[in-house]
């Protein structure tokens, strides 16, 4: 996929005499759970003609492989097996039940759930993500779904930091040591990477990232800053449900 792109975009722009991309973003391609999301998605993206106000019926559109799966049309370019295989060993039934199934979530609005694929490489239940990790050898990765001001709001009530001496543009220890706690929580609690941090202070990644070396650091030596981010780590988490991230 990567090839054609830049071969066809390559030849656009010398015919027409133009610069640049064609395409937002790169080619993406996810391994989608069969059971739960496959009917779904595959659904979903032959209906998004009629969202965008493109098409009537994703029949009618030219640009969409439904045509062919809907009518039993040979395209060199699609294997209709996987889907059609969904509804039914006969190609005529699988053809009437696919066409059955995608009128039926003609009137679904949009799914966020399409969009978050997890690792950008998995889409499917937890389940699902934990099982492929494994078979590639990947360490399944939990934590909880809490935002950076969600952590920030608890370190302040925790620790005490004023919101001013924690959101200071100018340096100072207290504002300094807040953030290399907001960081760590960050990252331990949510997988949260140290530029998103970074990002929600205004501040350089490599401040952010000192400053959580230093944390790490004391936490090894100092037992009651340990019993204070247990106990703010509690806090943050009870009642959370812990998902993969």
């Amino acid at each position: 996929m990567q090839s054609l792109q830049f071969r066809y975009t390559r030849n656009y722009n010398l015919k027409y005499r133009t610069w640049g991309h064609l395409f937002q973003g790169r080619y993406k391609a996810i391994l989608c759970e069969k059971d739960s999301y496959f009917l779904e998605l595959s659904a979903y993206i032959h209906l998004n003609p009629l969202r965008a106000s493109l098409s009537e019926d994703p029949f009618d559109y030219p640009w969409s492989s439904y045509k062919a799966y809907a009518s039993g049309a040979v395209d060199d370019l699609l294997d209709q097996g996987a889907l059609l295989a969904q509804f039914s060993k006969t190609p005529f039934r699988a053809r009437k039940g696919l066409v059955r199934f995608v009128k039926s979530r003609i009137g679904q609005g949009k799914r966020e759930d399409f969009y978050e694929a997890r690792d950008q490489r998995f889409l499917g239940s937890e389940d699902f993500v934990e099982e492929l990790q494994e078979r590639l050898g990947e360490r399944a990765v939990w934590g909880y779904q809490l935002s950076i001001s969600e952590i920030s709001m608890g370190v302040l009530s925790g620790l005490g930091i004023p919101k001013a001496a924690l959101y200071s543009e100018n340096r100072n220890r207290e504002g300094s040591f807040g953030r290399g706690i907001v960081g760590y929580l960050a990252r331990r609690l949510a997988g949260r990477s140290l530029k998103s941090v970074a990002d929600h202070f205004r501040r350089d990644p490599v401040a952010i990232s000192q400053g959580v070396g230093k944390i790490e650091s004391r936490l090894r030596e100092d037992k009651d800053l340990a019993r204070r981010i247990t106990e703010l780590e509690e806090n943050l988490s009870k009642g959370r449900k812990r998902i993969l991230i």
